[in-house]
């Protein structure tokens, strides 16, 4: 599935999933400790990955920086960080756990490190339905103070399902095929990047962007983590 047929339908999905009713709280209520600390530069942890989809942690982590990057944060890259963790033993985030995090800070400079757990990426198939469901939580810790600064979660789930606009058993068949060949082909990485959307839609925006302590009384949903 090319991202043309993608996006409008996780745009969908995303919309749907902002738009719940729910609890609104400020961004300063809610992550004070953003405006407090004020980290401009962010060292992003490989992803955490609790799905039996093995390939989900190297895709996932190619959808990290570019967000943060617009939303005014610089962002170590990725490659590099991993490369040096691994050089230091470190092979999985799960080693760092609740470590101190300020050697973080001395050795690489980042005021913060964002650690992403990938809760769900799978495709739920059942012939003439189809769902694909990509849930990461995150978590944005301070080098200096070893505090959450920042934590929510983004889940999109996309509607696979081929429609048609016939009836009868000839629209049941070809809307099953549609499905099917929506199931083999769709590509994660475009929910994946829209779940990160709805993440950082809660981050209050870094120093690098004009609106740099300017969003605190902006509003989000209350029960994202």
């Amino acid at each position: 599935m090319t991202h043309r047929n993608v996006l409008p339908l996780s745009l969908f999905a995303l919309t749907l999933a902002a738009g719940c009713a729910g609890p609104q709280i400020t961004k300063a209520a809610k992550f004070p400790l953003m405006y407090e600390e004020k980290p401009r530069t962010i060292l992003v942890l490989p992803p955490i990955n609790s799905t039996t989809a093995a390939d989900a942690k190297g895709y996932y982590a190619t959808t990290v920086s570019s967000p943060l990057a617009f939303s005014g944060y610089y962002v170590f890259p990725i490659e590099v960080t991993d490369d040096i963790l691994k050089s230091q033993g470190l092979y999985d985030t799960e080693m760092i756990g609740d470590q101190p995090l300020n050697r973080f800070g001395q050795f690489f400079g980042a005021d913060a490190v964002l650690f992403t757990h990938i809760r769900k990426w799978n495709k739920s198939y059942m012939v003439i339905s189809s769902t694909l469901t990509v849930s990461v939580d995150a978590k944005l810790k301070s080098t200096k103070t070893n505090r959450i600064l920042w934590e929510y979660s983004g889940t999109i789930v996309a509607d696979l399902s081929g429609n048609s606009s016939g009836g009868g058993i000839g629209g049941v068949i070809a809307g099953a095929i549609v499905t099917a060949i929506n199931s083999a082909t769709a590509d994660y990485v475009p929910y994946a990047r829209l779940a990160n959307v709805q993440m950082l839609q809660s981050m209050p925006v870094g120093g690098y962007h004009p609106k740099s302590g300017q969003d605190g009384d902006e509003k989000i949903l209350e029960h994202g983590r």
